[in-house]
């Protein structure tokens, strides 16, 4: 259960989700997941800097809403959920060639480590355009 005091930081993205794929690493400079893994690290940025955020190093709850034409089925829950928490963790134990094409983007860490995520909501609205709001909570 969340208290209601614990950090909550809220973000919407513009677009959809990084996907995460067996085949290839979302960090790799030349995957077709590269701008969306950008633009997820922008927003994150941009809203942690507003509210001072530090990663989180307890339990935390992740929360996504991904608005979509209702025709537009490029990617699905699971791959945008391991997308996004692969990218809101710290990436300093990834390989360093892997994320050096981030620039300082590499530093943007919501969490430590995607296993501390232990509750999870997401749902899909339609829309006319693609985006998504990301909802990061500490656990109790």
């Amino acid at each position: 259960m969340r208290d209601p005091a614990a950090p909550v930081l809220t973000f919407e993205v513009p677009g959809l989700p990084p996907l995460r794929s067996p085949a290839l690493s979302i960090f790799t400079a030349g995957s077709r997941q590269a701008t969306r893994v950008r633009t997820l690290l922008t927003a994150a940025c941009d809203a942690a800097q507003r509210t001072g955020w530090t990663p989180l190093t307890a339990p935390v709850a992740l929360e996504v809403v991904v608005r979509r034409p209702p025709e537009q089925h490029l990617g699905d829950a699971t791959n945008f959920l391991c997308g996004i928490g692969d990218v809101l963790q710290d990436k300093h134990r990834v390989p360093p060639g892997s994320v050096a094409h981030l620039g300082v983007l590499v530093d943007v860490a919501l969490f430590v480590d995607d296993r501390q995520i232990q509750q999870i909501n997401y749902r899909e609205e339609p829309a006319d355009e693609p985006s998504y709001q990301v909802k990061v909570a500490a656990l109790d």
